[in-house]
């Protein structure tokens, strides 16, 4: 370690410290490159007139493409959170699938996959279907830790399958493309989703009392009937995916303006509902600037904190740990996923992409690692860690609506069968990178 390359650990220690008190996030990036860099600065390890680069790189920010999906994305989901979409559209796909044993876990299942690709924000889902779907399970006698694991492994597909925001924050820090990001992660998300529906069919076969079918009264709509319902409910939802992805599949936008097209879907749809109203608006609009506000200041103030740390060694220090440890890539894979595991457990993904992914970035780049195939793992990874008992998110999310009957130890053992079924897609899409890599390859052909 050189003279001064102490000082930049000791900082990334501090701003740890910091973030675990409680802190706030951007205020603990902002605070720890300020102390350490006027410790720099008196040690002389530090010179003033790197912060002139400030500007610079603020100004990027702010005319960034990519980052202008955010608000966009946000609205969308926003506004279809309100129009009581995700309410009917569980209620339908449940009346369809009801025959079935395990039926109800199947519809949240479909609706969770459709709700992620049209929202991407894991806590409106995980809550609406909480509070739709956990009583209704109960009720007719489903097993208290599948009907809760299925919803919080559902729920947080959001942070895998496009538009997600996980992934447009991941492509600016990674430094690649947001649709080849979208693109990448459509298979892997896909996969997850379908070996949920495998494991609640194989139980339901294996253990019926713990996923019976709807009784045959709450199976009665048919017909005409249940053609309007899959008409308004479902067909709305499907159109708008196609608008925002398959403009951005087929070329036709980039990912920017196809949120831009599901902000304004998802304002028709809330019109076609008869839900639009200037409240409706106003609190989407309130929920949008709120998050993207977040998003802008972390990453303002994590360009301080970046800039003070590299002018101290520290990039330099771990990329070179990094790319000098005995294993090459795979060691290197195995070490980051840890890190962002173990980090997910207890930070958001906003924190862990402007912590940690500009540490691995430079390590990934010179080991010749495929960086859409990385943010992709590092998704899934994410999506492993928000349901990680004992202070995953999304545990915390259902925790919030559950009905008393359903503790906080059931929520969380409910959690560990998905975990070992994420677990095993994240092995498989590490072990064959076609599966990211596919996709993206046919569209540039």
């Amino acid at each position: 370690m050189g003279s001064y390359e102490w000082l930049a650990i000791a900082m990334f220690v501090g701003f740890f410290f910091l973030l675990m008190s409680g802190y706030p996030v951007a205020f603990s990036f902002a605070g720890a490159a300020i102390i350490f860099g006027a410790i720099g600065l008196m040690l002389d390890a530090f010179d003033l007139r790197r912060l002139l680069l400030l500007s610079n790189l603020w100004f990027g920010t702010m005319s960034n493409f990519t980052l202008l999906a955010v608000p966009y994305f946000v609205f969308l989901g926003a506004v279809l959170e309100k129009t009581g979409m995700a309410e009917e559209l569980l209620e339908t796909v449940g009346i369809l699938l009801g025959t079935l044993r395990g039926g109800v876990a199947l519809a949240i299942v479909v609706v969770g996959t459709l709700l992620a690709a049209t929202t991407g924000v894991v806590a409106a889902t995980v809550i609406v279907m909480g509070m739709l779907s956990l009583p209704i399970m109960l009720r007719y006698g489903y097993d208290k830790k599948l009907a809760s694991g299925i919803i919080v492994a559902t729920g947080t597909l959001a942070q895998v399958i496009p538009p997600s925001l996980v992934l447009v924050v991941l492509s600016d820090q990674i430094g690649v493309s947001v649709g080849d990001l979208f693109m990448g992660s459509v298979i892997p998300g896909l996969m997850l989703s379908g070996s949920y529906v495998l494991y609640v069919l194989i139980l339901a076969n294996l253990r019926p009392h713990m996923a019976p079918p709807l009784p045959p009264e709450i199976r009665a709509v048919a017909g005409l009937e249940l053609a309007m319902r899959v008409i308004k409910a479902v067909l709305p939802p499907v159109f708008l995916i196609f608008a925002v992805l398959g403009s951005i599949f087929f070329g036709v936008a980039t990912p920017t303006e196809a949120g831009a097209v599901g902000a304004v879907g998802a304002t028709l749809l809330a019109l076609l509902y008869g839900k639009l109203s200037l409240k409706l608006l106003k609190d989407a609009a309130h929920s949008t600037v709120n998050i993207t506000s977040l998003v802008i200041m972390i990453l303002f103030a994590s360009s301080l904190f970046s800039l003070v740390f590299d002018a101290l060694g520290g990039k330099a220090y771990i990329t070179n740990l990094l790319v000098g440890m005995s294993g090459g890539w795979l060691a290197f894979m195995i070490i980051s996923n840890i890190a962002i595991f173990f980090m997910g457990m207890f930070l958001e993904f906003i924190e862990i992409a402007f912590i940690v992914l500009p540490l691995f970035v430079p390590a990934a780049q010179i080991l010749g690692i495929d960086l859409v195939w990385f943010g992709v793992v590092m998704g899934i990874n994410l999506q492993i860690a928000f349901i990680s008992p004992p202070v995953g998110f999304s545990l915390f999310y259902l925790q919030s609506v559950a009905p008393k009957e359903v503790s906080t130890g059931d929520i969380h053992r409910s959690a560990f069968p998905f975990m070992a079924i994420q677990l095993a897609v994240l092995i498989l899409v590490v072990v064959f990178p076609q599966t990211v890599s596919w996709l993206v390859e046919i569209a540039y052909k």
